[in-house]
C-alpha cells in the first residue's frame, strides 16, 4: 500500500483507519454508529448548535473535493490531536477520495437513539445521515466533537446506515427485475472507475444452481489494458480464513483433532509462550476469541515480502504477542489467531497447510482456479490490485504478502468461489451438521455475530454467512443466503469496491418477491 496507508496501519490513527476500514470493511466488527442495535429517529437537517456547523463544514469540504478547502478544515475544524495523528497528505488522500468514489453526498438528517452513543473515549457520537449519490446507499458520518469550546471535531468516520424511518418501502421485484436493476448497478459503478472486477448471483434449487448474473468489468492490468473475465483471478483477502476454517472442522471430523484442545499441543514455545498457548483452545482461534491480534505489525512492514512464503517463516512476527484478554471473553479480529490454524494443520495432518487444504478442499470443491500464488511467479489471468496515490493508481505488487496464507491473501475466481459455496451447502467438505456448527453463532465464547471462520447476517427469514476481505488494492466477498439459496460473490481489484454492490445484492434480494 502507499506510504500514507503504511504509516496509518503501522500507527492506528484515527481518521485514516476509521475511514478507510469503513470503505474497505477489511474485517467483520461488531456494529457501531448507524448501524448500532436499538431505536432510533430522524429529524430533518443539521443538528443544532457545534454539531451541525462542524457536520455543514465537513459535507461542503468533501462534496466538493477540493483539496486546499480539505487542507482548511483539518487545520481548523479537527482537534490538535486527530489533526497531528497522521500528516496532512493521509488526511487530503482519505477525505478527498470520499468524493471521487460516492459522487458526494446529500444530506438527509440527523439521528438520535434511546440509547444515547458514546465514544471508546466516553465522547457523545453525533449521527448525520447522507445519500450516496452514486450507489444511492445510505450511508452516516458519526463524528465526536471536543467537550470544550470550540468543539473541534475529535473523531470521525463514514458507516454504512439503516434507512431513515417514515420512508415508504421499496416495491418488491420480481427476480428478472432484480437482475436488470444489479446489472445496470454495477455498469454505473464501473463507468464512474470506482468498479473493476466480477459477479457472480446464483440461486442453488433442488435440481441444480441456476446462474442469473455473471459478468466482468474494468481492467485486470492497467499497465497493459488487460481485461477481467469471469475466470480472473483476484486476491481474497480474508476470505481464505473460510478454507482454514472448514480444513480445521474437517480434521475435527476425522478425530484428528479436537476444538476442546489447547493450541499448546499443535504449537510449540518457537511460536508463542506455553503460558498463553495453553488457554487458547482451537475454538478461541476460530470464533477470533483468542486475544491475539495480527502479525501485519512493524517488523512485517519494515521487512521484503520475500521473507515470508512458508508457515515458519512467520516466526519472527509473532514474537511480543501478548493476550489483549482472556481467551474466550472478548471478540478482537485477530489475524495471529486464523494464521496459526494453519500451524494446526500441518501438525495434525502431517502434511503442509497449502497441501491439505488444495487436497482437501479446493479440489473436492471443484476450484481449479483457487491457490496462494507467490506474487514473483508468472500466474496466467490473475488480477493485479490498485490503490490510489495523490490522486493516480498504484499497483499493491510490493505492499500485500508474497505468498497468501491460512488468514488471507490467496487468489480465487467468481465460479470457483460458487462452487465452494455449493460444495458446502450440499456436505461435500464437511457434513451438513458440522456445517450448521460452523454458521451458528458462538455466544458461549464471546462471539454473537460470527462463527467458525464465517461471518453471520442477515435475518431470521434469510442467514447470511461468508466472509469479506480487503486491502491496499483488494476487495472482495462472498454471502450465502442459507434459507433463500442465493449466493452472491463479488471480487474486485480497487480499494472498497466490492461494498457496494454486495450491499446492493443484500438490498434486492431483501425486496424480491415470494
Amino acid at each position: 500500500m502507499p506510504s500514507h496507508s503504511r504509516r496509518t496501519l503501522r500507527r492506528a490513527s484515527a481518521l485514516a483507519l476509521v475511514l478507510a476500514l469503513s470503505l474497505l470493511s477489511a474485517a467483520p466488527a461488531p456494529p457501531a454508529g448507524a448501524q448500532a442495535p436499538g431505536d432510533y429517529h430522524d429529524e430533518p437537517g443539521l443538528p443544532p448548535g457545534p454539531p451541525g456547523e462542524r457536520a455543514r463544514e465537513l459535507l461542503e469540504s468533501v462534496n466538493g473535493g477540493d483539496p486546499e478547502a480539505i487542507r482548511r478544515l483539518v487545520e481548523t475544524a479537527f482537534a490538535p490531536e486527530f489533526r497531528d495523528a497522521v500528516p496532512m497528505e493521509q488526511h487530503l488522500a482519505v477525505l478527498g477520495d470520499l468524493q471521487r468514489r460516492s459522487g458526494g453526498f446529500d444530506l438527509h438528517g440527523f439521528r438520535g437513539y434511546d440509547e444515547p452513543h458514546t465514544s471508546p473515549e466516553g465522547l457523545p457520537e453525533h449521527v448525520v445521515i447522507v445519500r450516496n449519490r452514486l450507489t444511492d446507499a445510505w450511508q452516516a458520518f458519526v463524528f465526536t466533537l471536543e467537550p470544550e469550546a470550540p468543539h473541534r471535531i475529535a473523531s470521525v468516520y463514514l458507516s454504512a446506515a439503516r434507512p431513515p424511518k417514515g420512508l415508504p418501502p421499496a416495491a418488491p421485484l420480481a427476480e428478472a427485475e432484480l437482475v436488470a436493476e444489479l446489472e445496470a448497478f454495477v455498469e454505473r459503478l464501473a463507468a464512474a472507475d470506482v468498479f473493476s472486477g466480477t459477479v457472480l448471483l446464483a440461486r442453488d434449487g433442488e435440481e441444480g444452481s441456476e446462474v442469473l448474473v455473471q459478468g466482468a468489468w474494468g481492467e485486470a492490468s492497467r499497465r497493459y489494458g488487460v481485461p477481467n473475465r469471469i475466470d480472473t483471478k483476484f486476491n481474497l483477502g480474508s476470505m481464505n480464513k473460510m478454507f482454514t476454517a472448514v480444513a480445521v472442522l474437517q480434521l475435527a471430523e476425522r478425530g484428528k483433532l479436537s476444538l476442546d484442545d489447547p493450541l499448546s499441543k499443535y504449537v510449540g514455545e518457537d511460536w508463542l509462550p506455553r503460558e498463553m498457548t495453553d488457554k487458547i483452545r482451537i475454538e478461541h482461534l476460530l470464533t477470533h476469541t483468542s486475544g491475539l491480534g495480527s502479525y501485519f505489525n512493524d517488523e512485517f512492514f519494515r521487512s521484503s515480502r520475500a521473507l515470508y512464503r512458508a508457515l515458519e517463516d512467520y516466526k519472527p512476527l509473532m514474537a511480543g504477542e501478548a493476550l489483549a484478554f482472556e481467551p474466550g471473553t472478548e471478540w478482537r479480529y485477530s489475524n495471529t489467531g486464523m494464521f496459526l490454524l494453519g500451524v494446526v494443520i500441518e501438525k495434525a495432518s502431517g502434511t503442509s497447510y497449502f497441501d491439505y487444504v488444495e487436497e482437501n478442499v479446493h479440489e473436492p470443491a471443484g476450484m481449479t482456479g483457487t491457490a496462494c500464488y507467490d506474487m514473483d511467479r508468472p500466474v496466467p489471468n490473475l488480477a493485479m490490485g490498485y490503490t490510489r496515490e495523490g490522486g493516480e493508481w498504484v499497483e499493491n505488487t510490493f505492499l500485500h504478502v508474497i505468498r497468501g496464507g491460512p488468514a488471507g491473501g490467496g487468489f480465487s475466481t467468481a465460479p470457483d468461489l460458487a462452487a465452494f459455496a455449493r460444495a458446502l451447502r450440499h456436505g461435500k467438505l464437511v457434513s451438513r451438521e458440522t456445517a450448521e456448527r460452523m454458521w451458528a453463532p458462538k455466544p458461549e465464547v464471546s462471539s454473537p455475530g460470527y462463527g467458525y471462520g464465517f461471518q453471520i447476517g442477515g435475518t431470521p427469514k434469510d442467514r447470511i454467512v461468508g466472509h469479506g476481505g480487503g486491502f491496499a488494492g483488494i476487495s472482495s466477498n462472498l454471502d450465502l443466503f442459507l434459507d433463500s439459496g442465493y449466493t452472491a460473490v463479488v471480487l474486485t481489484n480497487l480499494d472498497g469496491g466490492a461494498q457496494p454492490v454486495q450491499e446492493k445484492i443484500r438490498e434486492l434480494l431483501a425486496r424480491l418477491e415470494g
